[in-house]
């Protein structure tokens, strides 16, 4: 997988977007890696069904992500229903979503920990009523000493045909694979935090 340079634009979730804006406060603030302590973007409780967390094990391509969190909908969307709630967590992606679809999909995390930067892409799905949905995924990355520890990622779906059907939608029993319409490492023109006060053209590097 290729992934594009893009500014922060790129996201289409209003959503989406103030998750990324709060992550960007903290680069303009401290201009270096986030802590994942640190992260408090408004709202965040009603974004917690749509969101995972994952602990970084391991560096380079040999890292796996351990998740510590789990939302509601993400269940539902690639079908761990019949997981015990207690087993969700504390499990490792690769294992919780089989070695076809983690092959989709390590690409974002690993761009994600090399880049040190958020990863967005698209992916369009169909429901099991043949409805187009289009699948959002944001990646923001938190560390420290310049690596990777920790990634938070929200999860979300749309379609301009209206309601459509959740369940499974991610699932390896879905009827067609996702394809990818947006592959994007968010790198450029990165907006300040506003205690910052920068110019409007200064870029953030992040160590």
């Amino acid at each position: 997988m290729q992934f594009e340079s893009a500014n922060p634009s790129v996201v289409r979730s209003v959503k989406q977007r103030d998750l990324l804006n709060a992550w960007l406060r903290l680069v303009g603030q401290h201009q270096v890696l986030p802590a994942i302590e640190d992260y408090r973007p408004d709202r965040i409780a009603d974004e917690m069904p749509d969101l995972m967390r994952f602990d970084v094990v391991g560096s380079g391509n040999h890292a796996r992500f351990l998740i510590t969190h789990e939302g509601a909908r993400l269940t539902a969307t690639y079908g761990n229903e019949h997981v015990d709630p207690d087993k969700r967590t504390n499990r490792y992606l690769d294992d919780a979503i089989g070695p076809v679809r983690y092959g989709r999909v390590v690409a974002s995390y690993l761009t994600c920990i090399e880049r040190k930067r958020p990863t967005y892409t698209v992916a369009t799905v169909q429901d099991e009523d043949g409805k187009d949905v289009a699948y959002e995924r944001l990646l923001l990355p938190f560390g420290r000493a310049g690596a990777v520890t920790q990634i938070v990622g929200s999860y979300k779906s749309i379609s301009i045909e209206g309601g459509f059907k959740i369940r499974d939608l991610m699932s390896i029993h879905a009827e067609a694979p996702p394809m990818s319409v947006v592959l994007a490492v968010i790198d450029l023109d990165l907006v300040r935090g506003h205690a910052d006060r920068r110019a409007a053209d200064d870029v953030i590097e992040l160590g």
